[in-house]
């Protein structure tokens, strides 16, 4: 990839307010600031968020000041952006916890040191200190009419179904964010285009400044639903390289393109023509080049060995674990949502095989040897 303002301000970009020409002179100009915000609602980072992950890393390429800041405040209220229901609210600690491990996830996709390193931040460093006058001043900058015509309080309205009013303080919260770290670019999904400007309106109050708006484009399947964390189809970045090598895999073909240009580095010339050709060898190369950037080279070619492996040679490679108290809770970590239910809901689906007989009992105790199959990409044995 050819990293050049042109470039960054293009490649997976959905839409620059108020103008891409406006932003490319800035950046001309001088070294800008510019963060994305990530709030820890789940333990791991997830597909859709390494999408806003590559945009900062390209910034910093260019040499500019980025920010990668953790809504560890905000992530308390939770986002309610295309929610046709409230968030489950989390604590302090929960939030916390679940952020832990992130700058593990991405230290090989950004540069945490260095001249030019990215900075991590937390909103709750700022957003604590917020009193009910400051709260009150801050939201006058805004009317009910621009928070009641989002598209998913509308469908609730139509509903009879509750709209709690934290979550109309959401976009003000974030908002909050901008102008504390006194930034020129806020990056966010093509979804949260609502957030940003919010942000947008709050800078010119308080300080009389622009702040430009660059939404990415977002990863969606077929049916045009985000390939994220709430969706069903999520891929974690704590998973191991291999699980999210296969995932990948599991991609319908039409999402391969979007993959390389969200995802990679790859030089797109010419790319719908290979995929054209051969896609099945393009989506292999697509996910090589995710888990090289993510977990590196290595971790890459034993990826791509063990699908090849244990889908294309049908043999596959069993990874040894400890038992739980049940097969529902042993296999709770491998499921989409990482949870009990969920994995009732693989059992019940008859989506999980020991030793090669679907197994439909959730509460079936599992023994020293056992080989499991759950759904089409995850085998382990039990120790």
């Amino acid at each position: 990839m050819n990293t050049t303002i042109d470039e960054v301000l293009t490649r997976g970009v959905a839409e620059i307010l108020p103008t891409k020409a406006g932003l490319a002179k800035l950046m001309q100009e001088k070294k800008i600031s510019l963060y994305q915000g990530f709030d820890p609602s789940m333990p791991s980072l997830h597909l859709g968020n390494l999408v806003g992950v590559m945009k900062l890393r390209q910034f910093q390429k260019l040499g500019h000041k980025v920010i990668f800041l953790i809504g560890d405040f905000t992530g308390m209220i939770g986002d309610p952006t295309d929610k046709l229901s409230a968030r489950k609210k989390l604590t302090r600690e929960q939030v916390t916890e679940n952020a832990k491990n992130w700058k593990s996830q991405i230290k090989n996709v950004l540069d945490f040191e260095g001249e030019n390193a990215v900075e991590i931040k937390y909103n709750s460093q700022w957003l604590d200190k917020v009193s009910f006058k400051n709260l009150i001043e801050i939201s006058s900058n805004y009317t009910v009419q621009q928070m009641i015509e989002r598209d998913m309080f509308q469908e609730r309205l139509k509903k009879n179904e509750p709209i709690y009013l934290h979550e109309f303080l959401y976009p003000l919260s974030v908002s909050i964010d901008c102008v504390e770290m006194d930034v020129d670019l806020e990056i966010g999904g093509n979804d949260q285009m609502f957030n940003l400007l919010a942000g947008r309106t709050l800078m010119k109050a308080m300080k009389n400044k622009e702040k430009y708006c660059l939404t990415t484009k977002l990863l969606v399947d077929k049916e045009g639903r985000k390939v994220g964390k709430t969706t069903g189809n999520a891929l974690f970045l704590d998973s191991t390289p291999a699980d999210f090598y296969g995932g990948v895999m599991s991609f319908p073909d039409e999402t391969i393109n979007q993959g390389f240009e969200l995802l990679t580095e790859v030089d797109l010339e010419g790319l719908a023509e290979k995929i054209k050709d051969n896609p099945m060898q393009e989506k292999k190369r697509l996910a090589y080049e995710i888990v090289k950037l993510v977990w590196g080279e290595d971790a890459a070619n034993n990826a791509q060995d063990i699908f090849e492996r244990t889908f294309q040679e049908k043999e596959p490679e069993y990874s040894p674990i400890a038992p739980a108290s049940n097969l529902a809770e042993t296999i709770a970590p491998f499921t989409n949502l990482r949870s009990t239910s969920d994995a009732k809901r693989y059992i019940n689906q008859g989506s999980v095989d020991i030793n090669g007989t679907t197994v439909t009992d959730p509460s079936y105790k599992l023994k020293s040897g056992d080989k499991i199959k759950v759904g089409e990409k995850v085998f382990i044995k039990i120790t």
